[in-house]
């Protein structure tokens, strides 16, 4: 017989979610290693910003990610209230993201709904929507260029 840790139960998305919520600006090659090699991340509003708004596989996920993180000091993801779906490879939750952006030190207070979906374990498509104007206001010039979105 295995014991349970030598194989793991693949997560599923309610997992991976909150995973995510523990990992995102602490660890990232832990938080990368939830999504599979062809996740898809989207922001639908950051187009509004003039910034793209959907990263396909790892690695495009990685480049964005480790120059938005870099930003953000202090990043505590919290509040998060989980909507129960029907389909275990899908997770909704609503969550409250507080930072201090860098380099101009503002404060980022931002609400998110964030969805996951899953297969075989992995993130395969996240898509999380914010308030644009929150964005503007706490990124000011970089985000009203289009080089930011959180």
């Amino acid at each position: 017989m295995t014991h349970p840790l030598q194989h793991p139960r693949p997560l599923d998305a309610a997992q991976a979610l909150d995973a995510h919520l523990d990992l995102i600006g602490r660890d990232t090659q832990r938080w990368l290693d939830l999504f599979a090699d062809d996740a898809i991340v989207e922001f639908p509003y950051a187009t509004g910003l003039g910034v793209p708004g959907r990263f396909e596989g790892k690695p495009a996920i990685r480049r964005y990610f480790e120059g938005i993180l870099e930003r953000f000091r202090d990043l505590s993801l919290l509040d998060a209230r989980r909507y129960p779906t029907t389909d275990p490879d899908v997770a909704i939750a609503e969550v409250h993201g507080s930072a201090t952006i860098l380099p101009a030190g503002k404060r980022y207070e931002q609400n998110y709904v964030m969805i996951v979906a899953t297969r075989d374990g992995k993130i395969v498509r996240y898509r999380e929507y914010w308030n644009p104007a929150l964005v503007l206001e706490a990124f000011g010039e970089v985000a009203a260029r289009g080089e930011v979105a959180p």
